[in-house]
């Protein structure tokens, strides 16, 4: 192919918008904006402007394999990229190439083509790999030679990504001089419908092509586009994209079976990749779809696409696409629970709360006789929600606490409420401290532990939605000889059994004894129910008298808020729920993991406890309201420990004036943004009407994770030393995910020494220490 030779009467301007880089930029604005849109997400990821609270960023400029950041999850996050890159050149050159015609012609077209549309690809790659290096170097790596092995590793998998799919076509795609083999020739008229579809969009691509006059050569040689095609056949030239689409199609085709071969061995915990690849692995197949869809559509592509959305939604309907998310441990089996008014009332008659609630008073006189004192303190705990965050951060301050009362708070402790990942650090420490009465060599202070807690949850559960959700779930779980469907929330279980070494993996039962003889706290986890708005308290001993009161007026219709789980779904084995499978219950993050269906009938169906009750307290209040006379005649009052996985006391931000855009989404972003704090202020008002009415002593104690009060403290002390360290006061708060970088990790433990943090961990001192005579 000869060089391009300018001359005068070819201006700059004309020789640059002719181009075909140009050319196909102006194409994928014009006619492919939803890719272009795929490449726009992935760059606002990168940026960090999407998704930053879920910590999405994070899972692509720090990805983490086997519980690690290497070089490794950048390989494959270098592999990744060039999937979706890879997949980005084949659509569209599949639905646009033929537009192009003079690429029959040229040597190696595919290759050709994918050179000149490197302009999205090219700005991503830049994006990003400038933000994983400033990322990581902002990380706390034990040296800056690491980031270059992250760089070295990304740039492999990238690099032989590229190879080995261009060696792949350098064999089976041919140029139009070379294209003329019979075993070519056979592959093509097999293949009828294609070449038919190809053949119409030739004939359109002849009335729609934009003017080519330079292309860029693969050796970065700006070279003319052949102007004289009319002297072949365009049937013969139709072959060459014919072929080169047939091929690419076998690559689509793989990509997919691999995919799905994956979710066969998806036990491997090797074969779980980063969430990040797994998300991108999703929208390349997303894109190639499409483009298929596209590509054998054409005009009828958006009425297909409809008339496949109500199809689909009409078979959805159908058993075969509703099996239940299920909770291990429980009998689907047998014959479902009713749930129905009637019977939430029979379950609820005077003379059953009034048992349930003797016999927790019961648990109260044991934990009093374990103590050994006349008029013990109670102590309540409740923790907030929030994912890994909340889980590391609760984890965290309960060994302060333990450290600095010499374990006699925990001892004092009878109740433990709260919500989502704030109840799981909370579950893993009373275990923690239930084996260590029986090992007192076991430190429950030790860090081990957090590394545990803190370890990478959220892989397997991005894994198992691309391998298995997405697709039909048809591999089985079994627990305690039981048969139960897989899917991302028993993944999210099984990896926080590995990550904790497995202490949790028993049944709700086996917490009965010790939670009866008083040597641990009660421990209800309280998952909202969907179908009604109640609380589902789930627990070893039942609880109805959490659910209504217990000297109602018939006349009145009072309606129960809560249902006990023990009772409800006895026939159904309920003592037999795993306990980690009742964590996830009340941790069930909107599309993280799936909301889960129990074996009742009608379906009930549960969510994360936050979205009722995100704090604990208002269970907090109504135990203490409960038992408030059997409370006052026998300890010298309750201790409210509450600790927060976000900031109560927060400055009244100073607000910019919205766009039209903004202003569409302010409503709904208001209501997010405010439900914390809807929250924090009824708790409020409820804590000063216990502390008002109830007759015995009230008092709290706090702990938030509060990073902008950190940091306003941080600077106050270096101001008083006359310092100006301004790069210390960049502490970033960790995101809602369940997955935590390292830099997110020393933000959550460092948060313990804010002034607000040691100000209670010094009361505590105070009320239980060796000076308190404990």
């Amino acid at each position: 192919m000869p060089y391009i030779k300018f001359n005068n009467s070819m201006t700059m301007w004309h020789r640059f918008f002719y181009s075909f880089p140009i050319q196909l930029f102006i194409l994928h604005l014009r006619k492919n904006l939803l890719f272009v849109g795929l490449w726009f997400l992935m760059i606002w990821i990168a940026l960090g402007n999407f998704g930053k609270v879920l910590g999405i960023p994070y899972l692509f400029l720090d990805p983490e394999y086997l519980n690690e950041v290497s070089w490794v999850g950048f390989f494959m996050m270098g592999v990744g990229i060039a999937v979706f890159t890879m997949a980005f050149h084949m659509t569209t050159y599949i639905i646009d190439g033929s537009r192009f015609k003079f690429l029959a012609v040229v040597n190696k077209p595919f290759l050709h083509y994918c050179f000149n549309n490197l302009v999205f690809p090219l700005v991503f790659y830049i994006i990003y790999i400038v933000a994983f290096v400033n990322f990581q170097l902002n990380n706390e790596l034990e040296n800056e030679w690491i980031v270059l092995r992250f760089f070295i590793g990304f740039s492999a998998g990238s690099l032989i990504t590229y190879m080995l799919l261009f060696t792949y076509f350098k064999f089976t795609n041919k140029d139009f001089f070379v294209l003329f083999a019979d075993s070519v020739d056979k592959r093509l008229k097999k293949t009828r419908i294609p070449r038919a579809n190809v053949m119409q969009r030739y004939k359109e691509g002849l009335k729609l092509e934009g003017q080519v006059e330079t292309y860029l050569g693969t050796d970065f040689s700006i070279r003319m586009a052949r102007p004289d095609l009319a002297r072949f056949d365009r049937k013969k030239l139709l072959r060459v994209f014919d072929q080169n689409h047939l091929n690419m199609l076998i690559i689509q085709l793989v990509l997919v079976g691999f995919v799905l071969l994956m979710g066969i061995f998806m036990d491997r915990e090797w074969l779980q990749l980063p969430a990040a690849l797994s998300a991108t692995l999703l929208l390349a197949i997303l894109m190639m779809l499409i483009g298929a869809i596209s590509f054998w559509l054409r005009s009828w592509t958006t009425f297909v696409l409809i008339a496949l959305v109500v199809v689909f939604n009409v078979f959805s309907k159908t058993e075969f696409f509703n099996r239940p998310h299920t909770v291990y441990g429980l009998d689907y089996e047998t014959d479902p629970a009713p749930y129905n008014l009637e019977r939430l009332n029979q379950l609820l008659h005077d003379d059953t709360v009034a048992k349930d609630k003797q016999h927790t008073i019961s648990m109260l006189e044991n934990w009093k006789k374990g103590l050994g004192e006349e008029k013990p303190r109670m102590v309540i705990i409740t923790t907030s929600g929030g994912g890994q965050r909340a889980a590391l951060w609760t984890l965290n301050v309960l060994q302060e606490v333990h450290k600095v009362t010499d374990g006699h708070l925990f001892r004092h402790c009878k109740l433990i409420s709260g919500a989502s990942g704030g109840m799981v650090g909370a579950a893993f420490f009373r275990e923690l401290y239930l084996r260590s009465l029986s090992d007192p060599l076991m430190d429950l202070t030790s860090q081990e532990y957090q590394k545990q807690l803190a370890s990478d949850n959220l892989n397997p559960i991005i894994f198992t939605l691309l391998v298995n959700d997405l697709f039909i779930r048809n591999q089985y779980f079994e627990y305690d000889g039981r048969r139960y469907l897989r899917d991302r929330g028993g993944a999210f279980e099984n990896q926080l059994n590995k990550n904790t070494l497995g202490v949790l993996d028993k049944p709700i039962s086996a917490y009965r004894i010790p939670e009866f003889e008083g040597i641990i706290p009660l421990m209800p986890i309280t998952p909202l129910v969907i179908n009604d708005a109640r609380k589902l308290y789930i627990a070893p001993h039942s609880m109805s008298y959490m659910a209504i009161s217990q000297h109602r007026i018939a006349e009145e219709r009072e309606k129960s808020q809560g249902i006990d789980f023990i009772r409800f779904f006895r026939d159904q084995d309920a003592e037999n729920l795993r306990f980690i499978s009742a964590l996830r219950m009340g941790a069930t993050f909107p599309f993280i993991t799936p909301n889960v269906q129990l074996p009742s009938s009608p379906r009930m169906e549960t969510m994360d406890t936050g979205l009722s009750d995100n704090f604990g307290i208002r269970d907090a209040f109504r135990f203490m309201h409960v038992f408030r006379h059997w409370i006052r005649e026998n300890t010298s009052g309750v201790l409210l420990l509450t600790i927060r996985d976000s900031e109560k006391l927060m400055e009244i931000e100073h607000k910019s004036t919205p766009s039209i855009l903004e202003k569409l989404v302010i409503p709904l972003k208001n209501i997010y943004t405010n439900w914390d704090n809807v929250q924090t202020l009824n708790n409020e008002t409820l804590f000063n009407f216990m502390r008002e009415t109830m007759p015995f002593p009230l008092e709290r104690v706090e702990f938030e994770y509060a990073t902008k009060d950190f940091v306003r403290q941080r600077s106050l002390l270096f101001e008083s030393r006359g310092e100006s360290r301004q790069e210390e006061l960049e502490i970033e708060r960790a995101s809602l995910n369940w997955r935590l970088t390292a830099k997110e990790k020393r933000s959550i433990l460092d948060n313990i020494q804010s002034f607000q943090n040691q100000k209670s961990l010094k009361r505590l001192s105070e009320l239980f220490g060796e000076s308190s005579g404990f």
